[in-house]
């Protein structure tokens, strides 16, 4: 007996609301980044223990493409549907594993080992479930709204963002600090559960795509898509495309919108942890609407002009928003850093962003000091054998007593929360990099689709996809902290993201087609 046709309604809210509920599991682990590094990898190094835990929120986006490959071979042979009722089990599961793991203190060496193997089960699940959700939806629509009905799985990825937040924000209102501290960062991780059991109970009421049905009738299924989807130059061709000109320029923007700068509000503009969030939260909530926006838009236009637009503008337009944030965030702190900017001069400045037992040379470790403090600083070469030393506005300053010096200059350091008028302004940058955002997300998940055939559509999105979200994407929150800890400029991570989509522009304008109307098999 044939499946009876599942509803349009239906086939977008489960397979949005799937992607939200996935996003959230592996976000909150991105959201709670500084206090999972006190409970599984202290070190006399808070720098150095938050680099750990983000190469370990990293570690989950490296696992995206065996998973892309696991589950897009299972959605090719059997189907769309259970691969991405398998996915949101395995997610959500991983997820609470986390809640419930004995921190470093209790299990030493082994608490952090199962935490990476959590985060490695998130991976493989997150690498089959966007690519089971946006294909599901796109063979259920028709050709002229095909952009408009996935861009809700593009959107489920800011609200899992946005929902995290939510939960992490709600939790830390009701526990006390102290509490906190020690077991309340639990709750959004256990939370996980119920919504486990709600995408479930959802999924399982979908039914499998008709062009998997058709193809499964008709005995059309691939026997090998992971070979298929590889065995000719040009498909290896049009999927390195996809890899170099999609995925990893879409996601470098994202994370730069969402992780990058609530990263930028907490460290480099001293904002206080719960400020930022909500920062960062009301700027989601409007970002939400540019994935709708341009995926409906893409429907007219096209899909390559809206990416292609958007990655144009972000190059030029990334650095003036972040400045922009640092002037109204913390005006203080950007005036002194014009003011007054920290010079360090030293024969041997060798420093190493990991180090846990303190700096090898004096010179490092001077820059250490005001690395922890989030104190953008410049180096120069001195003579060999000549003492380190540091200026700060041109004059001399102690080393030793480095606070009082910096005080003096106005180098106010302590957490602050700004007035509501600096915040929305605040707010107002990061919606602008959301634009950019929705630019480039919005339309893709319709884009990708129709790329690739419907016998290995699976496993062909799939794999670049996850490769170019999973690695230049996942490692962005690492990569831009450490470039910020080696260079002592806090606004020098950003240059990670305009090298990333200086060359996915080029892929695209020259490496990929125009694809909005195109008829799916």
């Amino acid at each position: 007996m044939a499946d009876e046709p599942t509803s349009t309604a239906l086939v977008i809210t489960a397979s949005a609301l799937g992607t939200v509920f996935e996003w959230y599991d592996f976000f909150v682990y991105g959201t709670l980044a500084t206090i999972i590094a006190k409970h599984f990898f202290p070190a006399d190094n808070p720098s150095a223990s938050l680099l750990i835990t983000l190469a370990t929120f990293g570690v989950g986006f490296g696992m995206r493409p065996l998973g892309a490959v696991l589950f897009g071979v299972l959605g090719d042979k059997l189907g769309r549907k259970y691969t991405f009722l398998a996915t949101v089990a395995l997610m959500g599961g991983a997820t609470a594993v986390i809640g419930l793991l004995p921190t470093y203190a209790q299990w030493g060496l082994a608490a952090p080992i199962l935490l990476l193997l959590a985060r490695v089960a998130q991976g493989l699940a997150l690498g089959g479930e966007y690519g089971g959700a946006a294909i599901y939806v796109a063979e259920h629509a028709p050709a002229h709204r095909r952009g408009l009905y996935t861009s809700f799985i593009q959107s489920g990825v800011i609200g899992g963002f946005l929902l995290s937040l939510m939960v992490v924000q709600i939790a830390n209102s009701f526990v006390p600090k102290a509490a906190w501290e020690a077991w309340g960062w639990r709750i959004p991780f256990l939370f996980s559960l119920v919504l486990l059991a709600f995408s479930l109970w959802i999924r399982l009421k979908l039914n499998e795509s008709p062009v998997f049905r058709a193809m499964r009738e008709e005995g059309a299924l691939a026997r090998n898509p992971l070979r298929e989807s590889f065995d000719t130059p040009a498909k290896v061709g049009r999927i390195l495309a996809v890899l170099f000109g999609v995925a990893a320029g879409l996601t470098v923007i994202w994370y730069t919108a969402q992780f990058q700068a609530l990263y930028f509000l907490q460290n480099g503009l001293r904002i206080d942890d719960m400020p930022a969030r909500l920062i960062i939260g009301a700027a989601a909530v409007v970002s939400f609407g540019w994935f709708i926006l341009f995926g409906w838009l893409s429907d007219r236009i096209g899909r390559k002009k809206s990416i292609v637009a958007g990655y144009a503008l972000t190059l030029v337009l990334l650095f003036p928003l972040f400045h922009w944030l640092a002037a109204v965030g913390n005006p203080g702190l950007a005036q002194a850093m014009r003011n007054a900017p920290v010079v360090v001069s030293g024969s041997d400045c060798t420093y190493d962003p990991f180090a846990t037992k303190g700096q090898p040379t004096a010179c490092g470790k001077l820059l250490d000091m005001l690395s922890k403090k989030g104190v953008a600083y410049t180096k120069l070469t001195a003579p060999v054998g000549e003492p380190p030393s540091v200026t700060i506005g041109g004059k001399p300053a102690d080393p030793a007593a480095l606070d009082t010096a910096l005080s003096a200059a106005g180098y106010h350091l302590e957490k602050i929360t700004p007035p509501l008028g600096a915040a929305i302004q605040m707010a107002l940058a990061i919606i602008a990099v959301g634009f950019l955002s929705g630019m480039t997300y919005g339309p893709v998940a319709a884009y990708l689709v129709e790329l690739f055939p419907a016998r290995v559509r699976y496993t062909s999105m799939s794999v670049p996809y996850h490769i170019g979200t999973g690695y230049f994407g996942g490692f962005l929150p690492f990569i831009s902290a450490y470039i910020v800890a080696r260079s002592g400029d806090p606004f020098a991570g950003l240059w990670y993201t305009v090298a990333v989509t200086a060359v996915a522009l080029v892929v695209v304008i020259f490496g990929l087609p125009e694809t909005a109307g195109k008829e799916l098999e």
